[in-house]
């Protein structure tokens, strides 16, 4: 049988997966901060994914989050990252497209304060990715054949690492092999 982690999930667990988050809450079989560590074996999981998830940690700690996601993955396994994506907030900003940002007027009326909201999502993002700091990391953890992937389509030979999938007009996606 599949092992798949869904590591950040928030509120919303997926069935079937392993749910993962801070918070405990229904669906959530694995509740801790994954700076922590994580409470699986070494090499248990066929594929992880961690969707607008990761940019909630500070710069510090992320090269520890994706060693430990890399830990519990089985060699070959698969990492699927969603993050809110940098360069397309930026592009926006740049082309005068305040209907880009989800900030309502009333938080920020401004292009360049909707910008800086988006950026920092009301101070929850702590680290901001584009898809050259996602691939740096991603290879500084010891993953590889790391790709960029489009909203819905995967690299790799699970078809259903994307059903996380959500968020497809600010989102970068990228994957990784352990």
């Amino acid at each position: 049988m599949t092992a798949r982690l869904h590591w950040g999930c928030g509120d919303k667990p997926a069935p079937g997966w392993i749910n993962s988050d801070r918070h405990p809450g229904e669906g959530i079989g694995l509740c801790g901060d994954i700076r922590d560590g994580l409470a699986l074996a070494d090499a248990s999981i066929d594929y992880a994914v961690a969707i607008h998830a990761l940019q909630d940690l500070p710069w510090l700690d992320i090269p520890r989050a994706l060693a430990e996601l890399r830990r519990v993955l089985r060699p070959g396994g698969v990492l699927r990252l969603g993050l809110p994506d940098m360069d397309r907030a930026i592009a926006a900003y740049q082309r005068g497209d305040a209907g880009y940002f989800y900030v309502p007027d009333e938080h920020a009326r401004r292009i360049g304060a909707k910008l800086v909201t988006q950026l920092i999502w009301y101070g929850a993002t702590r680290t901001p990715f584009n898809a050259d700091y996602a691939f740096e990391v991603l290879e500084g953890a010891g993953f590889h054949d790391i790709r960029r992937c489009a909203f819905g389509e995967t690299a790799s030979r699970h078809a259903d690492i994307v059903t996380l999938d959500n968020r497809e007009r600010e989102s970068l996606f990228v994957e990784g092999t352990a």
